[in-house]
């Protein structure tokens, strides 16, 4: 059975679009794009079309791919003394010579709308952040939308990425999940996704989890996202896993709710700054 992210995700977005109207201001979204990354390119593409359906403002300002470390802080530093911008993303990656920890952390925490500084990891951790990490925060709205109990399941994560894994296992466990994080140095994967109740897929392995691997019934979230021979391939081995589970396509899944939660971060973050 299919989680259908681009259906929900559309929906969140014209839901977003009459909160927004609301507001005394108009929420304003700062893309900052270093070089001409084509895949970035489309993501930010995806980006602005969300954007105008939630009634975000956006903005985009690209770079020289040679541009210095030193004029990138510059720039973040401009947005955030400047009031009429809400919230900031930098596009990821970023050239070798640039320092990527060092940008994010040049972000106000207040505009981090990508959720990835220090402060707002902390403050998921505490359980207070108001800004979280779009794509584990999209994935909880899918368990949320689909009637995925959370509270007491056996909860799975493969993968321990600081964008997704690391994240997530806070909100899960923070929603009374028991949650395993498993990772490439895992010595038997089956062992712990045989027992679980949901997996989340996040290894860049495409078609890592098997059928044989799961018992019917699962609930499983799929962030893989792999190019082979011009077609997309998620770390679920999808055709066989469908029948007998509750699962996110790839694409369709988790990709059109992460750039949803952006809106509804920037949505946010200027209620947070009026």
């Amino acid at each position: 059975m299919l989680i259908d992210g681009r259906s929900i995700a559309n929906t969140l977005l014209t839901n977003l679009q009459e909160e927004i109207q609301k507001l005394s201001v108009k929420p304003k979204l700062s893309v900052l794009l270093v070089g001409e990354n084509p895949a970035s390119l489309s993501y930010i593409t995806q980006k602005k079309k969300s954007a105008n359906i939630a009634g975000v403002d956006f903005e985009l300002r690209q770079f020289s791919i040679d541009m210095t470390e030193t004029e990138l802080v510059a720039i973040i530093h401009e947005i955030n003394k400047d009031v009429g911008i809400h919230g900031m993303i930098v596009q990821l990656p970023l050239p070798r010579h640039i320092d990527t920890d060092k940008i994010i952390e040049a972000i106000d925490p207040r505009k981090d709308v990508d959720g990835f500084t220090s402060h707002n990891i902390g403050k998921l951790f505490l359980g207070t952040a108001n800004l979280v990490s779009c794509t584990p925060k999209g994935i909880m709205k899918l368990l949320e939308v689909s009637n995925v109990k959370i509270r007491g399941e056996n909860i799975v994560i493969v993968g321990k990425s600081n964008i997704v894994g690391k994240p997530l296992s806070l909100l899960l466990m923070n929603a009374g999940g028991t949650v395993t994080v498993c990772n490439k140095d895992t010595k038997s994967l089956k062992e712990f996704t045989e027992n679980a109740d949901i997996i989340v897929m996040a290894a860049g392995s495409p078609k890592l989890l098997k059928k044989d691997m799961v018992r019917p019934g699962i609930t499983i979230i799929d962030v893989g996202f792999t190019l082979i021979d011009g077609k997309i391939q998620g770390d679920a081995d999808f055709e066989a896993l469908e029948p007998i589970s509750l699962i996110t396509p790839v694409p369709g899944g988790v990709g059109p709710m992460t750039v949803a939660m952006l809106m509804e971060n920037t949505y946010l973050a200027a209620k947070g700054q009026m």
